[in-house]
């Protein structure tokens, strides 16, 4: 018999973590990851994202172009090229694993069964959280590159300065949600007990006649 409380941890596990993936996915293919607008032209603002910067005007609309070479990006946008798609790729493969290890799929019912079907569950949890901690690192850099850009003194307060775009925001609840999908994969684990087959001892009573009947002879196996 299955546990009630393991079936919503598993359910609830694996639907935050597609939503951690589609936001981690939705983080890396938008352009919104830094925002810069100028004083000197209010109507206009500029776009930078992993694959392609934009320019919004307000009269003309958007325009995005795609960066013409790799090897001319600075190191901090590579770098979080490739953490970003290892993340996606990672949390997927956890995903995958998940699906049958959950306890709703009628297969592996044997007692090797179930400990593999354990295995497999908390591989994807440790999948997922890697996964989350591969998308809260590129981000939360660029964020504090961002901020400490934005604060320094040195630079001339004419010059425009960049913000927080939509994607980090969005990146940022990916990650999270990553974690909190392996955990909850991690914590319906702990109670795999419960449906575990339990050996029952019964005590058998066993009467022996000794030869001159005169006694009896009682044993408990």
């Amino acid at each position: 018999m299955t546990n009630p409380c393991t079936v919503v941890l598993e359910i609830l596990g694996m639907l935050i973590g597609m939503g951690g993936w589609f936001c981690s996915l939705a983080a890396t293919i938008m352009p919104q990851w830094l925002s810069l607008s100028t004083e000197l032209s209010a109507l206009q603002s500029y776009e930078q994202g992993l694959w392609e910067s934009c320019v919004f005007n307000e009269v003309v609309g958007t325009e995005c172009r795609s960066y013409d070479t790799i090897l001319g990006l600075e190191p901090t946008w590579m770098l979080a090229r490739v953490l970003m798609c290892l993340s996606d790729a990672t949390c997927l493969l956890g995903l995958l694993l998940a699906i049958p290890a959950m306890s709703q799929i009628n297969c592996c019912k044997s007692e090797g069964g179930r400990r593999i079907k354990r295995g497999l569950k908390i591989s994807a949890a440790v999948f997922l959280c890697i996964a989350g901690l591969l998308v809260l690192t590129p981000i939360s850099y660029v964020a504090h590159d961002a901020v400490s850009k934005f604060f320094d003194k040195t630079t001339p307060h004419v010059l425009p300065r960049s913000e927080f775009g939509d994607a980090l925001f969005i990146g940022w609840a990916g990650g999270l949600l990553d974690i909190v999908a392996g955990i909850l994969l991690f914590t319906s684990c702990t109670d795999s007990g419960y449906s575990e087959a339990h050996l029952v001892y019964h005590h058998q009573r066993q009467e022996i006649r000794t030869v001159d009947s005169s006694r009896k002879r009682t044993e408990y196996v």
